[in-house]
């Protein structure tokens, strides 16, 4: 016991002493950064060298390199949770006479949601090569501020259209990047970025949908047993009216599988819908999440404080044209058409 008390005192100072290193060393750095190398430094210290290595190692295959890893993962989640639904859910809605076309719903989602997820996964994004350069050069105008005119990629050796990014995962170039998404196995760019939409879409609608037809079953065992009107008593003898809490145990209890898919894709839901509010303002504004990402160290007050006095930079999304043409432009992606017109040229 003393042993460990001086071990768990050791940890303390060290945890302490690193992160007085990290207040007073790093105060130019934002709260976040300084965050996380202070954890990072933390666990440096409590952490083998090897395990971290390794971890480090693992990272790097699962989200630096093109993997099926979460592909597979992907669809055996789907696999799992509409096995439960048509296993135990369906079956016992039908006995409560739920109607037909609203226990289907979910499968007409799903047959939807896996049409674009393969369309998603196999598109083309808009991969730029030196024989298909110049078509994309003409499809936006530089900003001058986040794309630079005549910007050399030195990995794929092309010249950086407007809106381009190198993918480190896919190492090439792609046009409107958007970002690299592990569940499709694929970047997200000017040609697949309309079905990623449409995808995401249904997906969070299959997790509402989902999640709505098993709470109304729980709801309705609730409602025909009348539990909610009885009592139980405690392990010390006493007598209780039925609580929300002794409510969810028993649920728990007499529909474990149910209740867990239940909790899982509330919180998939939840997720979902807030990235697809994200994602929707992102089309109707013509930011992709790699403008979006990069837009924010401009309007940072840390970062301009680090400009110089006399190229002060402010910027300003010259892409958006109105709500309308920025979702016909996801739908119908420019490519070798005249270059776009933006505000301010």
């Amino acid at each position: 016991m003393d042993f460990l008390a001086l071990f768990i005192i050791y940890l303390l100072f060290v945890l302490a002493s690193v992160v007085l290193v990290c207040i007073y060393s790093g105060r130019k750095q934002s709260f976040p950064a300084r965050g996380l190398s202070c954890i990072t430094q933390v666990s440096s210290f409590v952490i083998p060298t090897w395990l971290q290595r390794a971890t480090q190692r693992v990272l790097h295959r699962l989200f630096h390199t093109r993997s099926c890893l979460f592909l597979v993962l992907h669809l055996a989640l789907q696999v799992a949770v509409y096995g439960e639904y048509t296993w135990e859910v369906f079956g016992y809605c039908r006995e409560l006479e739920f109607s037909i076309h609203y226990l289907l719903l979910p499968y007409l989602l799903l047959a939807v949601n896996m049409g674009f997820f393969i369309l998603c996964s196999v598109t083309n994004p808009g991969t730029i090569t030196q024989s298909n350069q110049e078509s994309f050069l003409k499809a936006y105008a530089y900003d001058g501020v986040m794309f630079q005119k005549s910007t050399m990629c030195p990995t794929c050796n092309v010249e950086k259209p407007a809106r381009s990014k190198h993918c480190s995962v896919c190492n090439n170039c792609v046009h409107r990047f958007d970002h690299h998404c592990v569940w499709v196995n694929n970047c997200i760019g000017a040609f697949n970025t309309r079905y990623f939409l449409v995808y995401l879409f249904t997906l969070t609608a299959m997790a509402a949908n989902l999640a709505i037809i098993t709470a109304a079953f729980l709801i309705q065992v609730v409602l025909l047993s009348n539990m909610m009107l009885g009592s139980y008593i405690d392990d010390q003898g006493q007598e209780h009216a039925v609580e929300i809490l002794f409510l969810s145990q028993h649920l728990f209890l007499t529909f474990p599988r149910i209740v867990f898919m239940l909790g899982f894709v509330i919180v998939l839901w939840l997720v979902l819908g807030a990235y697809c509010c994200f994602t929707l303002y992102l089309a109707l504004t013509n930011q992709t999440s790699n403008e979006w990402y990069k837009s924010r160290r401009y309007e940072c007050s840390c970062c301009q404080a680090l400009q110089p006095h006399d190229r002060h930079i402010v910027y300003r999304n010259v892409y958006s044209q109105g709500v309308w043409v920025n979702l016909k432009e996801i739908f119908k992606p420019p490519s070798s058409q005249k270059k776009k017109k933006t505000r301010g040229n």
